[in-house]
């Protein structure tokens, strides 16, 4: 049995990160996948919770045919302790996937298989330009699964992130 790792912000989970898992899925028994910057909310780029993540991911893997987990997992700004973080708050995993060039280097001194993660277009699928989209008032809902459209719209997100972006431009 072969169980990997993905971790990502997920701010908001769209369909980009949805075809990266539905791949991963096909070639893993069991993914676990970890929400990274789990401390952060309330910020023009981080306007979600953690548990309104999960949220988001639990209700939009329904469909999905694999044991999955999604746990949060806060940041740790220390990088020669990082990986240890991650594995002290997770299942064991034998394989990690990921794009981003820290991550695959931490990883890999750490001794594990880093496979690269498969891209979905990127540029039009992406939570930056996603918060971009829900601040300048632009469609949104078409680039999430309607699962993760219900739980932005029940708890106000697009509202929030407008709020917290104010005065903030740091979502660009």
């Amino acid at each position: 049995m072969t169980r990997a790792f993905y971790i990502g912000r997920f701010q908001p989970y769209h369909f980009g990160h949805h075809a990266v898992i539905t791949r991963i899925a096909e070639e893993v028994d069991e993914l676990v996948i970890g929400i990274g910057s789990a401390q952060k909310s309330h910020e023009s780029s981080d306007p979600f919770t953690a548990g309104e993540r999960v949220l988001m991911l639990n209700n939009a893997l329904e469909e999905l045919s694999i044991r999955y987990y999604v746990i949060p997992i806060e940041d740790v700004r220390y990088n020669s302790i990082w990986v240890p973080h991650v594995a002290a708050r997770t299942p064991h995993f034998d394989l990690v996937y990921s794009n981003n060039p820290l991550v695959i280097q931490l990883f890999r001194e750490a001794g594990f298989c880093v496979k690269q993660s498969p891209l979905y277009v990127r540029k039009k699928y992406s939570g930056t330009e996603i918060r971009k989209r829900m601040i300048e008032g632009k469609e949104w809902r078409h680039l999430t699964p309607e699962a993760v459209v219900k739980v932005i719209e029940e708890i106000g997100g697009v509202s929030r992130l407008k709020n917290v972006a104010a005065n903030d431009n740091s979502f660009l």
